[in-house]
């Protein structure tokens, strides 16, 4: 796309009159014309012919953004580019349009004479030869030439430089983008575009720690004590005989099998023993000799201690899965699910294009209970649960230059008279989603712009010939919005009055712009 672009938005049903109009505003520039979303205009192929002769006459290189057949159509008889988009013209190649008028030797009529016929009719109108001027007729011819030659250089010579400092004024556009999957195009007038819709299938397993919990009989402390005889005589010790702690609230032991103590004193003996029913649970698991007290007749014949802890006294709960573990575990599922899916979204978008996240959801097609795999129904045991997943996920995906053409659209609506858009400047910046629905997405989009003065230099170049430099000056402060703090500087070179040239092709016109 050539540089220094003047964009030219048509209205539906305009004329060839009207646009020619908005070109005399522009000289020596490219032009590309965009026509209506709604509704078409210049559809005759005598409005493009009548377009294109005022494009050649002011220097203007055409090309049209429009989607008419019949537009596209007459624009290729007259060599004229048409592109889709304004993107499309940004990279494309623009013609030059057909500006042949004079014809070739190879195309003159058949029946044309040739001169050598024409030689003798020629010989018989040619006048008598004249004689030559005398020296006075010479003279006033030389001295005419002199003064021809000193006035063309009166309004030759001189020259002048007008330079001009254009304030650019910023625009900016809010637009409330629509993006529907059901659209054909790009509305600009509904700020409109088209969406797509794109499915994935993911599959992803997740395991969660389960919560619930099945109470279990407590279990029995047990260990073994030594009891020591203090008599001569040797002491039978039946099973069941119950030994205990002194400290605080006793805790009762009975031993397991029967034993007899050796006759002497010192005799030993070790002997198992496991906590009584009502000490189940972690109170059974005392310390190394901590029993001291036999509940016996024969009690204060012997001695008894455990010489090691008691252990295996527990209260016990078995882990089960509940409904709301896999509750939980489902909706943290889903979620890897749709991350999974966005990630391969990414590799599915072409140029330009970007994912709504908001829009990224599960089909409802997808809440399958054959796709829904868990490891463990509610009220099982089992410490942990988990959770195989698949789904179809679907997303809406939106072109990003689609909505910088609406932004583009705003912007051109604001341009005020005389002025034209610096694509230079241009910005986009995609706002936050206002609504989204299985088919539709809508968006804010915010455009910002600068627009500089648009000056016919040639046409001001016939108004300030032969002005003097204040008039000159007047004329352009009253006429241009020029920079705060400026004034048109005029340097004028080999003037012989002090005034501007009277041939315009010897003023300069310099435009400088400066962003506000």
């Amino acid at each position: 796309m050539p540089r220094d672009v003047a964009f030219v938005q048509l209205e539906a049903d305009e004329d060839a009159t009207s646009v020619r109009d908005r070109l005399s505003f522009l000289r020596g520039q490219n032009v590309l014309l965009i026509w209506p979303e709604d509704g078409t205009a210049l559809t005759r192929k005598l409005d493009l012919v009548l377009i294109q002769r005022e494009a050649m006459r002011r220097a203007i290189r055409l090309a049209f953004v429009t989607h008419d057949p019949q537009v596209v159509l007459h624009a290729q008889d007259l060599d004229i580019s048409t592109f889709e988009t304004i993107g499309a013209s940004e990279r494309g190649r623009w013609k030059r349009g057909r500006g042949k008028v004079f014809t070739n030797r190879f195309q003159k009529p058949k029946d044309e004479p040739n001169p050598e016929d024409l030689m003798p009719v020629a010989s018989r109108v040619r006048g008598p030869r004249r004689l030559p001027l005398p020296n006075a007729a010479r003279l006033a011819l030389v001295v005419l030439v002199l003064a021809v030659l000193l006035g063309a250089a009166y309004v030759v010579v001189p020259g002048a430089t007008v330079t001009l400092t254009i304030a650019k004024l910023p625009l900016q556009a809010d637009v409330l983008v629509t993006a529907y999957a059901g659209a054909a195009g790009i509305d600009a007038a509904g700020a409109i575009i088209p969406a797509r819709i794109q499915l994935v299938q993911v599959t992803q397993t997740g395991t969660r720690q389960t919560t619930g919990a099945l109470d279990q009989p407590p279990t029995l402390a047990g260990g073994t004590v030594t009891f020591v005889n203090r008599t001569d005589q040797p002491i039978p010790i039946p099973s069941g005989t119950v030994v205990s702690t002194a400290d605080g609230t006793p805790v009762r032991f009975q031993t397991l099998t029967e034993a007899t103590l050796g006759a002497g004193a010192g005799q030993s003996v070790e002997v198992s023993i496991q906590a009584q029913a009502e000490y189940a649970g972690e109170q059974g698991n005392v310390g190394a000799l901590k029993i001291v007290v036999v509940e016996a007749e024969w009690a204060d014949d012997v001695t008894v201690s455990n010489l090691l802890p008691l252990s295996g006294g527990q209260t016990r709960a078995l882990p089960v899965v509940t409904q709301q573990d896999r509750d939980r575990l489902r909706a943290a599922v889903r979620q890897q699910v749709q991350a999974q899916a966005q990630a391969e979204l990414q590799t599915l978008l072409g140029a330009g294009e970007f994912v709504i996240d908001e829009s990224i959801a599960i089909t409802p097609d997808s809440e399958r209970a054959d796709w829904q795999v868990y490891s463990a129904e509610v009220g099982a045991i089992a410490s942990e649960v988990t959770l195989e997943m698949r789904a179809v996920v679907q997303a809406l995906i939106v072109s990003q230059r689609d909505a910088e053409q609406l932004g583009f659209a705003a912007l051109s609506r604001q341009i005020p008279r005389g002025r034209t858009l610096d694509i230079g400047t241009l910005s986009y910046q995609r706002g936050p989603i206002e609504t989204v629905a299985p088919d539709s997405v809508t968006f804010r989009v915010f455009a910002e712009g600068q627009v500089t003065g648009q000056i016919d230099t040639a046409a001001l170049r016939d108004i300030l010939a032969g002005r003097s430099v204040e008039d000159a000056r007047l004329y352009l402060t009253s006429v241009y919005q020029l920079a705060e703090g400026t004034a048109p500087d005029i340097a004028l070179s080999a003037s012989f009055d002090g005034n501007l040239p009277r041939l315009p092709a010897r003023i300069s016109i310099l435009i400088v712009e400066v962003a506000p």
